[in-house]
This record gives structure tokens, sequence and C-alpha cells, in this order.
């Protein structure tokens, strides 16, 4: 398929990009989406929650009560989780959340995004930008340009840029980031995919080779 191509004014340059139908037209695969972005997620979690078990409290072990009589549930030490101030029973430990996909899964994932965001007419293709110095102001003004103001926005640059990275970061619903590493939880988040020109071929080598 063919998309107009667009300058960061917002008008036509007269050229088409060529979107490759083995990408952008398929039929998408929710599970695989769904275990591509589950994926994403996992792997940013820290894992590093815990809490303290009984034996690894520091209070004394002394037996506070007799065993029967007493009038209440049984408890030993004063490290008892039935304890205000005691042990935790069943806490969180640290683990590792990470998992993994196979490549073609994961491919399969991008692709399906990519098909889902062109069906929701999420993508558009402008010719290729630089920005001298970063300033917020001037992705602003691309946005309000191709009347996507107001929208999560995901750039999509050939290689990454630093200078429109930096004019990016602080706005909470833009986001930058190279074509390589395009990924199908990014893709999904966003409402727009302003792709540069040039990542069209790059993520054409990233998702068929």
């Amino acid at each position: 398929m063919e998309v107009n191509v667009l300058n960061i004014q917002g008008k036509e340059t007269g050229r088409k990009a060529v979107l490759n139908d083995a990408i952008y037209a398929i039929e998408p695969n929710d599970h695989v989406l769904y275990l591509d972005v589950k994926q994403y997620l996992g792997n940013q979690r820290q894992g590093t929650a815990k809490a303290k078990e009984r034996s690894e409290m520091s209070g004394s072990t002394r037996k506070l009560g007799r065993q029967k009589g007493g009038g209440g549930a049984r408890r030993g030490d004063i490290n008892s989780p039935v304890l205000v101030g005691g042990a935790r029973v069943f806490g969180p430990k640290p683990r590792d959340y990470r998992t993994k996909l196979n490549l073609k899964t994961k491919q399969l994932a991008r692709k399906s995004a990519l098909s889902y965001k062109v069906q929701e007419n999420g993508i558009i293709v402008v010719e290729d930008f630089n920005i001298e110095t970063p300033k917020t102001k001037e992705i602003l003004a691309i946005a309000k340009a191709l009347k996507v103001e107001g929208k999560k926005l995901l750039f999509v640059l050939p290689v990454e840029n630093k200078n429109i990275y930096k004019s990016a970061r602080n706005l909470k619903n833009v986001e930058v980031m190279g074509a390589a590493n395009i990924n199908a939880y990014k893709v999904m988040n966003a409402d727009v995919l302003v792709m540069a020109e040039n990542a069209v071929p790059t993520i054409d080598e990233v998702l068929t080779k």
C-alpha cells in the first residue's frame, strides 16, 4: 500500500511511501500481541519487593503465653504473624519477571500492532527532519501542523536522534524511538505513529529478516 509523505508543516510533498503489505496489512494476532506486551511490561519490573518472614525477624523466641486456656488463638513468640508488628505470611520475595519469546513471535506481534494502526488510520509518514537545538516548541509545532496535538504520539526515526529526543522528553504524551527498537507495546500505546520516511525501509528490514 502507498501513503502520502508529508513535510513537517503538514503539507504533501508529492512523494509516496510504500508500506509492505506483509507487515502493515496482515490479519492481527491478538494472542501474540498479548504475549509480547506481557513480556515487555514484565521486563520493566525490578522484582525487588521483599517482606520479612518469621525466621527473619529480630524478636525474642520466648513463648508469650500458655498453649491452651488463654481465650484466644494459639501463638508462639512475639514474631507471630497474628500479632501487630509480627512477621508477614507468604510475603513477596525477590524474583525475576523476565520472560523469553521466539524472534518470529515477536515479529508477528509487531506486524499485528502496525496492522492495527493502519486500520485505525494511525500512521503518518513525514519526510526526514532534524532539530538543530533541543526545543520542545519544535515538536509541538510539528504536532499542530500534522493536526495530532493532544494525542499520544510515537515518533519513529531511522536512527536515534538526541536533539529530537531531548525536544520531546518533557512532553507527557510524546515518545521518540529508533525504527530498529520498535515494539508492540509502544505502537499499541500510541494513538498516532509519526514515521520518518527513511524509517519505513528500516522497519521492513527488521521485521522481515
